[in-house]
């Protein structure tokens, strides 16, 4: 006879095993001990002895502060934070810092000032400041957002191929933001008309930078020409004047015939329009040396150098000389193409790695070894520029990079020392929840999780929520589709060290419930300190109530309906009860 397979779940509700690690439908299939779970406060109060005492409550040993707005850190007394500082210590738990939410690049929406920038940089300071005050042995991570108001480029993953198809530009002189899009077009010239010329969003930013430059010299061009014309029909008449001016001769001016002195006067305006016209070139070779490449800098300092030797030996009185020489700037210039318009990622990018760099450099010099930790967030993957992990990776690489610069030029340290100081003291501060937003612009898991493995040499900090890859929700781990398992994985000893904070706002608004419970069993946490026996998730099996007794596998309720053996059944059945009345009584077996 053929012996059947039964399972538990067969014969009782329930649904899994309390006896298996990490079957329950929170599941995430990663298991981090319950030490490395933090809470955040609520942002939106300074009453952080409350929050902080309310919220250490379940028992984890990690907890971050929110500190994201600046008027409300400012509203912290610093008696609270030393109490904040007493109550960890007492407890054992581990503290970390949100920091305020500021654009550390200085942009705006009315565009980029480099005193909004230096107002980020105090107001970071004065987080990095607070988190000493907590933490005086140091090394707390303090997490900034890489951006907080620059928008993140519109993409879209196309047969594998990331598409940007709408940038935002600057102009690096006026500080001014545009965008610019890709495109589809068609001309006259093509063959086949079905097929549309694609612009990239790329290159748009190079067209608008070769109209405005080519823009700039065409609209000097007509007023020289007028101008050459002008010399070259009077300049002649006139010539003996103008060497008599050369050698001193002022009086000649006033021996001057009627005709004489019109002609003159007409090439005295010339002259005059060549200097504004020098303004402009002065101008114009200003821009282009600023915002050339290598290569074009090196051609305007030849340039530079021939206009400088020529332009010594000019008197007032040589017109000519003078159009000449700034002929040969115009020709000069028109060889370089200046990068005036540059993608606002780059030019925010270069400010807000110097911040971010200031920063950690001025907690180091204040607090040495035991200064907090700058730790570079991710910001939702379509809200935030610098969202995506190469985006962070070069971030903290450049920040480290002017760290070291720093720590040499004003400290004297030497370069490993800096070095090891600056790897030690700027790291990154991963948000799972944040980088799953990728999956509106049609990325998958797979992608997901290649960008996970890029920051994974310069991780600090894990904050952790859940959400379906849309919106930028907040829900505790395995109520989403956030490829946990996966990322920790990527993310190696250092994602298992790291403080992991659960960021579940939108489940304490919509739920109000503790989020930690949850959490614990969506990562199937030991429930013991020692890192043994059964795991949060294996907590059903522990509980009293209907499930008490033998737990999930065997109710109690059952033992208290049948008994420990067959006395309890009806007598029909070999048992020793009345089949009338019982739970299986009436006629048998029909």
């Amino acid at each position: 006879m053929e012996q059947a397979e039964y399972k538990i779940s067969d014969l009782y509700q329930g649904g899994y095993s309390s006896f298996q690690q990490g079957s329950g439908e929170l599941a995430t299939g990663y298991t981090a001990p319950q030490g490395t779970i933090g809470l955040s406060t609520d942002p939106r109060t300074a009453n952080i002895l409350k929050e902080f005492a309310d919220k250490i409550n379940p028992g984890q040993k990690s907890m971050e502060l929110s500190l994201i707005t600046p008027e409300i850190i400012e509203t912290i007394p610093k008696q609270h934070l030393k109490e904040v500082n007493r109550l960890s210590q007492l407890t054992g738990v581990d503290v970390t810092i949100h920091g305020p939410l500021v654009e550390a690049s200085g942009l705006s929406e009315q565009g980029y000032s480099e005193m909004n920038r230096e107002l980020a940089e105090k107001r970071m300071n004065v987080a990095m400041q607070k988190a000493h005050e907590l933490s005086p042995k140091g090394n707390t991570p303090v997490t900034f957002h890489s951006s907080a108001v620059i928008p993140a480029d519109e993409i879209k993953k196309v047969k594998g191929e990331t598409q940007i198809q709408k940038m935002l530009v600057i102009d690096q002189e006026s500080g001014q933001v545009t965008s610019v899009s890709r495109d589809e077009k068609f001309y006259p010239h093509q063959e086949d008309l079905s097929k549309p010329t694609i612009h990239t969003a790329e290159g748009q930013v190079a067209s608008i930078n070769h109209t405005q430059w080519d823009d700039s010299l065409t609209n000097l061009i007509a007023p020289k020409q007028r101008v050459d014309k002008v010399l070259e029909d009077n300049l002649p008449l006139v010539q003996n004047v103008y060497d008599h001016l050369r050698a001193g001769d002022l009086e000649v001016l006033q021996h001057l015939k009627p005709t004489q002195a019109e002609i003159f006067s007409k090439t005295q305006n010339a002259n005059a329009q060549l200097e504004d016209m020098q303004i402009h070139i002065h101008s114009l070779f200003n821009k282009a040396f600023k915002y050339g490449n290598k290569e074009e800098k090196e051609h305007l300092e030849k340039l530079a150098e021939n206009y400088r030797k020529n332009l010594g030996k000019l008197t007032p009185f040589d017109v000519k000389q003078k159009s000449d020489l700034l002929q040969g700037m115009m020709e000069g210039l028109r060889i370089v193409q200046p990068e005036v318009f540059t993608p606002l990622k780059d030019f925010a990018f270069d400010k807000s790695t110097k911040t971010f760099a200031n920063v950690a450099f001025d907690a180091y010099s204040k607090y040495g070894e035991k200064a907090p930790i700058v730790s570079i967030e991710n910001p939702p993957a379509w809200m935030g520029g610098f969202a995506r992990g190469e985006d962070l990776k070069n971030m903290v690489k450049d920040v480290r990079k002017k760290f070291v610069e720093q720590a040499m030029a004003k400290k004297g340290m030497s370069k490993n020392k800096a070095e090891e100081a600056a790897e030690k003291m700027i790291g990154v501060t991963w948000d799972v929840g944040h980088i799953n937003q990728l999956r509106r612009f049609g990325f998958d898991k797979q992608d997901i999780v290649k960008e996970t493995e890029q920051i994974a040499p310069y991780l600090k900090h894990v904050h952790l929520s859940d959400n379906f890859g849309i919106e930028n929700v907040e829900l505790p781990m395995g109520m989403g589709d956030v490829p946990l398992k996966e990322m920790m994985e990527k993310l190696g000893q250092k994602g298992i060290d790291a403080k992991k904070i659960v960021e579940a706002g939108n489940w304490w608004q919509h739920f109000q419930t503790n989020p930690v419970g949850d959490s614990l069993k969506a990562m199937g946490s030991p429930i013991y300190a020692m890192d043994m026996g059964p795991s949060w998730d294996q907590a059903v099996g522990l509980q009293q109530g209907y499930f008490g007794g033998y737990g999930q596998m065997l109710p109690q309720i059952n033992y208290e309906t049948f008994g420990a053996g067959f006395s309890r059944l009806p007598s029909e059945l070999g048992g020793q009860a009345v089949g009338s009345g019982g739970r299986m009584g009436g006629t048998p077996l029909e």
